[in-house]
């Protein structure tokens, strides 16, 4: 039993579009001049032995056939020879523009072809051919360049993810070999390094599945709070944290009237940006919640006096796994997920998240707007 053609080879057997096309063209042409033929040469003749006979015609009945049978030979002759080079133009025209259009479709596919090897660096340029080929060609190049980023987030987060599981693993796996050849006792201290260890993949886990369930679409359920409330309850949450570490945490809450919200929800964010913050301004240093009312908008900020942020890192904080410095975020414990959570949060209750820095050293501010109630 012969197996089934593949796809490719059925696509190869197919004419080509530009063939299609040209042949329908010379068919519309073909049918256009024989019309014209026919209609000029069965009307034309009939019309000329009309006007004969109005201008008062004196010839005799065989001069006059032998005038209109010239008539209408000459006539059939010209149209004819007008006919066949109108044609041959028309289809030098038509080949020009097939080819083109095959061109700029062959350009596509093989683009396509490359992003489908993993080449998603692959463009299509622009061919000239009118406004809806251009359009063409810059969603598949916009598409293209979405695809590549991408990409690129999924090979950054599989890295990140890589390193983020190999710390506790082999701490974990350190530690029970030390156990097994008895270098350790399996001692409350010993069992404590495994906990954390086992802590910080499940915390890992967790973030992960909160980031995945924030970006795909939160249930929330939005009910009208104190707005400065919510601020106030976030701030007696993490004074603890801070004053542990020793800076210091201050909040500026004026009378900003009432937002619709989920307080638990809403709540994480502020709580994502306060360690957020936290964890990048040293001991001394000093962090401000402020709630006010600007218009119709709500707006909270989270300003802080410690490490900042350089201009080109700005774009990217709210990206998953994004790390404006690896090396630092990894010794603080963050795993690059809690401000693209914050802003899937935000972005649920009609909101916007920004963020501002005046570069390394100098701190960084986070606003947050929502939709005031009147």
């Amino acid at each position: 039993m012969t197996s089934p053609p593949l796809l490719a080879d059925t696509v190869r057997a197919r004419p080509r579009f530009a063939t299609r096309l040209l042949v329908a063209q010379a068919l519309v042409l073909v049918a256009g001049a024989l019309t014209t033929w026919l209609v000029a040469s069965v009307v034309g003749p009939s019309i000329f032995s009309d006007h004969l006979q109005q201008a008062g015609d004196t010839h005799t009945a065989e001069e006059t056939r032998h005038v209109e049978e010239a008539f209408a030979s000459a006539l059939v002759l010209s149209v004819s020879l007008a006919l066949l080079a109108s044609v041959l133009a028309a289809l030098a025209v038509s080949w020009y523009f097939s080819r083109r259009v095959q061109r700029s479709i062959g350009n596509v596919a093989a683009a396509a072809a490359d992003i489908a090897a993993g080449r998603y660096d692959a463009r299509v340029p622009d061919p000239g051919l009118g406004g809806e080929f251009a359009s063409l060609a810059l969603t598949y190049n916009r598409l293209a360049e979405r695809l590549e980023a991408t990409e690129s987030t999924r090979r950054s987060m599989l890295a990140d993810l890589a390193h983020e599981m190999r710390t506790p693993l082999a701490t974990i796996d350190a530690h029970l070999e030390a156990v097994e050849d008895g270098i350790r006792a399996l001692d409350d201290d010993t069992l404590g390094v495994i906990r954390g260890s086992t802590g910080r993949l499940r915390r890992l886990a967790e973030d992960m599945s909160a980031v995945s369930q924030a970006e795909e679409g939160i249930d929330v359920t939005l009910r009208p709070v104190a707005a400065a409330d919510v601020a106030a309850a976030a701030a007696d949450v993490a004074r603890d944290r801070y004053a542990a570490k020793g800076v210091d945490l201050r909040t500026e809450l004026a009378d900003a009237g009432q937002v619709r919200v989920d307080a638990d929800r809403f709540g994480q964010v502020l709580g994502n940006l306060l360690d957020n913050a936290l964890r990048h301004t040293p001991a001394g240093g000093a962090v401000t919640l402020a709630c006010r009312r600007i218009d119709q908008w709500v707006e909270y900020r989270v300003a802080d006096t410690g490490q900042g942020v350089a201009a080109e890192h700005l774009p990217h904080l709210f990206d998953r796994f994004y790390r404006a410095d690896t090396a630092r975020d990894r010794g603080h414990g963050g795993s690059g997920i809690g401000l693209a959570i914050a802003r899937a949060l935000v972005e649920a209750h009609g909101g916007g998240i920004s963020v501002t820095s005046a570069g390394p050293g100098l701190g960084a501010t986070f606003t947050v707007r929502l939709p005031g109630l009147r």
